[in-house]
């Protein structure tokens, strides 16, 4: 194996480690995987590789920094477990150990990965071991020590980053690129970053707050509700984190995510929340937060009605069961359960909830007539990887302001630049739709202060949706069709003189050749 590594040392900015330095060492890192796994596994592999390596550098570091603090050898520091705070690596799982492997690396990495698990109770309950590195047929040992050399290019201690956030901006490039790679796969795990602000910023987590994901996929909702928590002047860990995940990858992506984050306190449980909810009160009560944010499978098939309606022991769908093919309303209602009575809550919808028939208009009707809604914003088609259904989020609250009350505001954001402001919603990539940073912008300030305008929003009273026999759909309540273009009528009178007397020239020209035939 390579002996060469460590490029990047302290010292001068220059010698820093840079975002865009990061994101192409790791996408070179799936170029090499190319061809042996299939794309939508890229992430676990690589994210497995970069947090082993991440947990390694900062260890070392942490052990110099004791060493140093207390005058006491540096291998007496690194020996000492009592002395370090953020992670434990025990010898076998040491980088230099792993390098050294020249057969079985597969299996070193396996056990590495699993004695950093066990040795460190923050990552315990395999985290890091839900992917198996010991596959021969697929990774061979000279592709895993291309791997193993190729991350020790570089060093990942704190004193190395120029960016303490690197690594959490490094991961969400890498699951949006894996998410783009891998297609509609993609979808499973990754809801467009531009998305999840706009949800968290409308409902807005202030410090001190309990934020819920019951399906959070690689974490990034409840990441970026602790980053709102920074851009507004506060500490990421000022939030308390909580979520579910059904697969067991995906959680481990999320569990991962949120460490690279530093948000060591977030809990992220496995699981399927439908029948298996595991934010449980000591007391076997449902466990409910400030804010709930989720973009939960759409039109979810086989989502445990049968279940439910036999087993359901937290009262958390009192509205009514939608249909055993199309789970929507369920998720709706589950996160609904989950709110105190302050709270509020976002959701990525497929647009069908808000116009369906049937049982769903039963679930909606109450759910309205409870004044639960507070704002429906519809969203510009092909921004998902996993369809190219619009979509749109609701916004619900327990607690809505007096002057909301009564009142649902919908939102058109469908419409690529807005008319009346001249706002660009989002921008055509190649692949994909995707939300600009000032339609998001604009999105959230017109929900936050309730703003209406031509074409784009509006404020509904109940009465008129009552009216409309409960149906959600934007076009119903904002005006969205195409202005018809002004006539300019002295044109159009010109356009027929003209007409008229082409009309005329015909005719004579057609006179003269019948008189001509008669002639003969």
């Amino acid at each position: 194996m390579a002996e060469q590594d460590q490029a990047t040392l302290p010292g001068t900015d220059a010698d820093l480690l840079t975002l865009s330095t990061l994101e192409k060492h790791l996408w070179a890192a799936a170029d090499k995987l190319r061809g042996s796994i299939d794309s939508a596994d890229y992430k676990n592999y690589i994210f497995g590789l970069l947090f082993l390596k991440r947990a390694n550098d900062r260890f070392e570091e942490e052990t110099e920094e004791v060493a140093e603090e207390l005058e006491i050898p540096v291998e007496t520091a690194r020996d000492n477990r009592d002395l370090h705070e953020e992670f434990w690596i025990p010898e076998r799982a040491r980088w230099g150990h792993i390098k050294a492997q020249e057969t079985d690396v597969g299996a070193a990495l396996n056990k590495a990965l699993a004695v950093v698990e066990d040795e460190n109770n923050h990552i315990d309950g395999r985290v890091l071991t839900s992917v198996d590195f010991n596959d021969t047929d697929r990774l061979p040992d000279t592709l895993l020590s291309d791997l193993v050399s190729h991350f020790s290019k570089h060093r990942y201690r704190n004193a190395d980053l120029a960016d303490p956030d690197i690594f959490g901006r490094a991961y969400e490039y890498l699951i949006r690129e894996f998410a783009d790679d891998a297609g509609k796969k993609g979808g499973e795990f990754y809801t467009p970053r531009e998305v999840v602000r706009l949800i968290v910023t409308c409902v807005n987590p202030e410090p001190g707050h309990r934020v819920y994901d019951p399906c959070c996929g690689s974490g990034g909702m409840l990441i970026y509700s602790a980053e709102h928590i920074r851009e507004s002047g506060g500490e990421m860990d000022d939030i308390s984190l909580y979520g579910q995940e059904k697969n067991l990858n995906t959680w481990a992506i999320g569990q991962m995510n949120v460490l690279l984050h530093e948000l060591y306190d977030a809990t992220i449980e496995k699981g399927d929340t439908i029948t298996k909810p595991k934010c449980i009160t000591k007391h076997d009560e449902l466990e409910v937060f400030d804010r709930v944010i989720a973009n939960p499978m759409w039109n979810q098939k086989e989502w445990n009605k049968e279940w439910v309606e036999n087993n359901e022991p937290y009262g958390r769908f009192p509205y009514g069961l939608p249909p055993s093919n199309r789970g929507d309303w369920a998720w709706i209602q589950l996160m609904i359960a989950s709110l105190n009575e302050t709270g509020k809550a976002g959701v990525v919808m497929d647009n069908g909830v808000l116009f369906r028939s049937r049982s769903e208009k039963k679930i909606r009707k109450p759910i309205l007539e409870d004044d639960l809604l507070e704002a429906v914003i519809a969203l510009p088609e092909n921004l998902f990887y996993n369809t190219s259904s619009p979509g749109c989020i609701l916004i619900l609250n327990k607690d809505k302001p007096e002057e909301r009350e009564g009142k649902v505001h919908f939102i058109y954001a469908e419409e690529q630049t807005l008319r009346e402001s001249d706002v660009q919603m989002f921008e055509e990539l190649s692949n994909q739709n995707q939300l600009t940073d000032e339609g998001v912008e604009y999105l959230a300030e017109t929900f936050q202060t309730g703003r209406e305008e031509a074409h784009h929003s509006r404020l509904v009273d109940l009465e008129e949706i009552e009216e409309n026999d409960w149906n959600l759909n934007v076009p119903r309540y904002v005006d969205t069709t195409e202005p018809e273009e002004p006539i300019d009528v002295s044109e159009k009178l010109q356009e027929l003189d003209q007409l008229a007397e082409e009309r005329r020239k015909t005719d004579e020209e057609l006179q003269a050749y019948m008189e001509e035939l008669e002639y003969r």
